[in-house]
C-alpha cells in the first residue's frame, strides 16, 4: 500500500501575486536550522514506527532556495522504498546540473518546474521572477544528469493573457517533450495581491476556452488526461498526487505541512520559527486536526475520484440527468471534457 511523505520548504526569493501558501521571503537565515529541525522531526517519526515511503514530495515555497546537500540529508532520514517516486519542486532560475546531481545522489528521480507561462508579459502579471529561457536550460540539465521524469506546471487565466499567448505557452512546453504537464486555472485566494485587485481576476469563459485548447494540444502530443488538471505520458503519472486523490495515508514535515491517517487529518504550526522552536524543545509540532466521520470521508473520496479518469462507481451520480457532463464506462461514471470544466458543480450531485 502506498504511503507518502510531504516535506514543506517555506522560503522564497519573492512572493507570487496569487500565492496564499505558507511561504516567506525574509527568513532565509533560518534555512539551515529549519532543515535540521525537519530531519530531527522525521527521525523521531521513524523511531515511533513511521512506515516506509513509496512517494516523497518536497514542495513549498521554493525548495531550490535551500542548500541542496542539507536538503538531501533530510531526504536521507526518510525510509524510502525501492522504486519509490521522489519529487522536488524547482524554480527554473535556480536549477543547475550540480544542484540536480546532488538531488539525484539523494534518491530524487522526479522534478517539478514552476513554469506557469512561457510569455514574459504574463509572468510579470503573475508576479513571477523567472524568464522562459531558464525553463529550457532547466529541462536540458534534468536530462543531462539522468533524472528520469519531470513535470511542467502551467497556469492559465492571468489578466491580459490572450488565447494566442496561452497557446504559445502550451506549444513551447510541449516542444520540451515533457512526460507530465499540470495546467491550472488561476484562482483568487484571500489575502493575496491578486485578491486585492479585482481588475486582474480571471474570467470563467476565458479559462474554459484555454482549458479546451490545452486539452486538444496535450492530447494530440500523446499526453493523457488522468485528472482534471493533469496530463501525462503513460507511466509518468504523479504517484504522490494519485495517493492524495485516493485518500491514502501520508506524513507531513515542516511548518504548515498536513498529514492524514485513516480518516484523521492534522497540520503543523504555520511559521518556520515556531516549528524550529517546538522541535528543539521536543514538543509536538501539531497545530490542529480533525477526524472525518465515515460519511464525510466517503463523499470526499467520491469527490476526489470524480476528478480522475477512473471516475466513480455507477449509482452515486444521476448519470441520466447529467448527459453531456458524464458518461458511463462499464460500471464507472466519468466526466466528459465539458464535465471536467464543471467538476465542482457535478460533484454536488454525488450521493
Amino acid at each position: 500500500m502506498e504511503f507518502g511523505v510531504y516535506l514543506h520548504i517555506p522560503f522564497c526569493a519573492s512572493r507570487c501575486d496569487y500565492c496564499a501558501f505558507a511561504t516567506w521571503t525574509d527568513r532565509h537565515h533560518l534555512a539551515d536550522a529549519y532543515l535540521e529541525a525537519c530531519r530531527t522531526d522525521i527521525e523521531r517519526a521513524v523511531a515511533r514506527g513511521m512506515r516506509t515511503a513509496t512517494t516523497v514530495f518536497v514542495g513549498g515555497g521554493t525548495p531550490t532556495q535551500v542548500d541542496p546537500e542539507l536538503l538531501g540529508r533530510v531526504l536521507d532520514a526518510i525510509p524510502i522504498a525501492d522504486g519509490a517516486e521522489v519529487t522536488v519542486e524547482c524554480n527554473p532560475d535556480d536549477v543547475t546540473e550540480d544542484l540536480l546531481r546532488t538531488y539525484r545522489r539523494h534518491r530524487v528521480n522526479r522534478v517539478s518546474f514552476g513554469v506557469q507561462s512561457m510569455v514574459n508579459e504574463v509572468l510579470n502579471t503573475l508576479g513571477r521572477s523567472h524568464h522562459p529561457p531558464a525553463v529550457v536550460t532547466a529541462v536540458e540539465a534534468t536530462r543531462a544528469v539522468g533524472i528520469p521524469s519531470f513535470n511542467l506546471d502551467l497556469i492559465y487565466g492571468a489578466a491580459g493573457e490572450t488565447v494566442a499567448q496561452w497557446e504559445h505557452t502550451v506549444r513551447a512546453a510541449l516542444a520540451l517533450e515533457p512526460p507530465h504537464i499540470s495546467a491550472y486555472g488561476l484562482t483568487v485566494e484571500a489575502g493575496t495581491p491578486l485578491a486585492d485587485d479585482e481588475a486582474r481576476w480571471p474570467d470563467d469563459d476565458d479559462q474554459a476556452d484555454k482549458y479546451e485548447l490545452a486539452d486538444d494540444l496535450l492530447t494530440a502530443a500523446g499526453l493523457e488526461n488522468y485528472e482534471v488538471s493533469n496530463w501525462a505520458v503513460p507511466g509518468h503519472e504523479s504517484r504522490h498526487n494519485r495517493l492524495y486523490w485516493a485518500q491514502g495515508d501520508y506524513a507531513g514535515f515542516g511548518c504548515a505541512a498536513h498529514s492524514h491517517e485513516t480518516g484523521r487529518r492534522w497540520w503543523n504550526v504555520r511559521t518556520p520559527d515556531r516549528y524550529i522552536e517546538l522541535v528543539a524543545a521536543g514538543r509536538s509540532v501539531e497545530s490542529a486536526g480533525e477526524h472525518l466521520d465515515a460519511e464525510t470521508r466517503r463523499i470526499e473520496g467520491l469527490q476526489l475520484a470524480l476528478r480522475t479518469r477512473e471516475g466513480v462507481p455507477h449509482g452515486v451520480l444521476p448519470a441520466d440527468e447529467l448527459v453531456g457532463f458524464v458518461e458511463v464506462r462499464g460500471d464507472r461514471v466519468v466526466l466528459t471534457r465539458r464535465g471536467r470544466l464543471m467538476a465542482n458543480e457535478v460533484s454536488l450531485r454525488l450521493h
